[in-house]
């Protein structure tokens, strides 16, 4: 029995395979991308390095770079 070359397809995984740049627009997707509540995601931004910004008023993330930075935390 060979072993696989790749590790298991997890929900992380699928993701970056088939929406690798989708981008999130305002606290209620971005929370649930990151699968947190909306006060954990506006906190994160205010107070880390979160790839979490707000250009205009609205809360906006690359689902690429925010599970990145969730992944290296």
């Amino acid at each position: 029995m060979t072993m696989p070359t790749r590790p298991p397809l997890d929900p992380w995984r699928l993701d970056e395979v088939l929406e690798p740049d989708r981008m999130l627009w305002g606290l209620p997707a971005i929370a649930r991308a990151a699968g947190v509540s909306e006060d954990t995601a506006r906190r994160w931004h205010r107070h880390t390095d979160a790839p979490i910004t707000k250009p205009g008023g609205r809360y906006f993330a690359q689902r690429r770079a925010l599970l990145a930075w969730l992944r290296a935390r």
